[in-house]
C-alpha cells in the first residue's frame, strides 16, 4: 500500500512536469487537443497491430520498422500542423489549478471509481478484461466516426483490421475498399483488402483478390503477406510451380524457427511435388499462349550521387509510354541497398487494365529514388531514364544520374 502511494505521487509529479510548462508558455485550442487525443489513440492502436503482425511472423523486421517510421512521420506531421495553428498566451492561473487538481482528483477518483482492492496481493488476477460485446461496440463507434471523416485513409485501414479481427470479413472488405481508394499504392492496404475479400468469398482468391495482390506486389515486390497470398492464389488455380516461387520468397523473409515458416514449408513441399509430377498437357490443336511481353534490364546509381541516397530509400522502376503519356504502364520497386538491381516489367504489373505494356510500340523506363516514398516525382528525388525501346527489350541499362529540380 505504501509503495503504491509513493509510486502514485511520483507519477503525479512527473505528469505535472509535463503539463505545467506548456500551460505557462502557451495555450492550444480545444479542437487541437481533441485531434491530438485522436491521433494518439490511432497511433497506439496501429502500433499494437503492427507489433502483433510481427510477432506472429506475418511481417518481417524491415517491413515493421518501415511501417513504424511511416506511422510516426504521419502523426508528427499532423501534430506539427495543429501546433502551428494554435494561438499563444500565458495561463498561470490554469497552471495553479492543474497543479492542485491533478493529484487531488486522481486520488479521489481512483478511491471512488477505481479498484483499491487491486493493490492487494493476487488481486490483479480478478480484474476483468473487455468482453466481445464491448470490443464490437468500440468498432461500431469507429465505423460511425469514419462516416463523418471519410477521407481518413488510415482510419479506414484500422477499421478494416478491426472488423477482420472480429471475423466480419465482408464489412472489413468494404472498409479496405475505402482505404484503397485513397491509398492506391499502399501494399499493406491492398494485401489486407485482398485477404478480407477472399475470406468473404469462401477463401477463393481468383478474380479481384488476385488483382489486388498483384497491385500490392507491384508496389512492394518483397511484401510478405502479398507474396503469401499470391502463392495461395496460384496454388488454387493449379499453377503449382508459380505458387512455389512465391512461397520461396516468403520463406526467405521469415525467421526460420517461426510457426508460420514451418507451416509454409509444408505447403511449399506439396507445391513442389505437384509441380514435378505434373504431366505435359495433351495437344489441343490450339497455338500456345504467348508469354507476357516484358522488359528486362539493370538499374544502377551513379557513384557521384551515392552520398545523396540512403540505403533504405525506395527505388521505383516505372515503364511509361515513349510518346509522353503520363500514365505508368507497369511498376516495380526495390531499395537503394539492392542496387545495382536486375528488374523485369510486364503486363502482370499493369497499373491500369486499359493501358498495358504489350500494347505500346515504344516505351521508356524511368528509375527514381524517392525521398518521400511515393512514386510521383518530387523535388530532391534522384532519377534516370532509358531511351525508347520495344516492350519486349532485354538488357536495358538505366543509370540514376540526376537530381530532380
Amino acid at each position: 500500500m505504501t509503495l503504491f502511494v509513493v509510486l502514485a505521487a511520483l507519477f503525479a509529479a512527473v505528469a505535472l512536469a509535463f503539463v505545467l510548462p506548456p500551460l505557462l508558455r502557451s495555450a492550444r485550442p480545444a479542437a487541437g487537443n481533441v485531434r491530438d487525443d485522436m491521433n494518439s489513440l490511432i497511433y497506439r492502436e496501429q502500433l499494437a497491430e503492427l507489433r502483433a503482425e510481427r510477432e506472429r511472423g506475418a511481417m518481417g523486421e524491415d517491413q515493421f520498422q518501415r511501417a513504424v517510421r511511416d506511422l510516426e512521420r504521419r502523426i508528427v506531421t499532423e501534430a506539427g500542423a495543429t501546433a502551428a495553428a494554435a494561438p499563444r498566451g500565458s495561463h498561470a492561473l490554469a497552471a495553479v489549478v492543474v497543479a492542485l487538481a491533478i493529484p487531488l482528483v486522481a486520488g479521489l477518483g481512483y478511491w471512488r471509481l477505481g479498484a483499491p482492492e487491486a493493490m492487494l496481493p493476487g488481486a490483479t488476477e480478478t480484474i476483468a478484461q473487455p468482453d466481445a460485446g464491448q470490443v464490437e461496440a468500440m468498432v461500431e463507434k469507429l465505423w460511425e466516426r469514419m462516416k463523418k471523416s471519410p477521407e481518413d485513409a488510415e482510419g479506414w485501414a484500422l477499421l478494416g483490421r478491426s472488423l477482420a479481427a472480429l471475423g466480419q470479413h465482408e464489412r472489413a472488405a468494404q472498409a479496405y475498399a475505402q482505404a484503397a481508394q485513397r491509398l492506391p499504392n499502399d501494399a499493406n492496404v491492398l494485401a489486407d483488402y485482398a485477404d478480407a475479400l477472399a475470406v468473404s468469398r469462401g477463401r477463393r482468391l481468383e478474380g479481384e483478390p488476385m488483382q489486388l495482390v498483384r497491385r500490392a506486389l507491384a508496389a512492394d515486390p518483397q511484401h510478405l503477406k502479398a507474396l503469401a497470398l499470391a502463392g495461395a492464389g496460384e496454388f488454387q488455380a493449379g499453377n503449382h510451380a508459380a505458387a512455389a516461387v512465391h512461397w520461396r520468397k516468403v520463406l526467405a523473409l521469415l525467421p526460420p524457427d517461426s510457426e508460420f515458416a514451418r507451416q509454409l514449408q509444408s505447403s511449399l513441399q506439396e507445391a513442389e511435388q505437384l509441380a514435378s509430377s505434373a504431366k505435359p498437357a495433351a495437344p489441343t490443336g490450339k497455338a500456345p499462349a504467348k508469354p507476357l511481353a516484358g522488359l528486362r534490364g539493370t538499374v544502377s546509381l551513379d557513384p557521384k550521387l551515392a552520398a545523396a541516397a540512403a540505403p533504405t530509400d525506395i527505388v521505383f522502376v516505372i515503364a511509361c509510354p515513349a510518346d509522353g503519356g503520363r500514365m505508368p504502364l507497369a511498376m516495380t520497386r526495390t531499395t537503394v541497398a539492392a542496387l545495382p538491381w536486375q528488374f523485369s516489367l510486364d503486363d502482370s504489373m499493369a497499373m491500369s487494365a486499359g493501358a498495358k505494356l504489350s500494347e505500346q510500340a515504344k516505351v521508356i523506363v524511368v528509375a527514381r529514388i524517392s525521398k518521400s516514398g511515393q512514386p510521383i516525382s518530387q523535388k530532391g528525388d534522384l532519377e534516370g531514364a532509358s531511351a525508347p525501346f520495344a516492350p519486349t527489350a532485354a538488357g536495358l541499362i538505366v543509370v540514376i544520374s540526376k537530381t530532380v529540380e
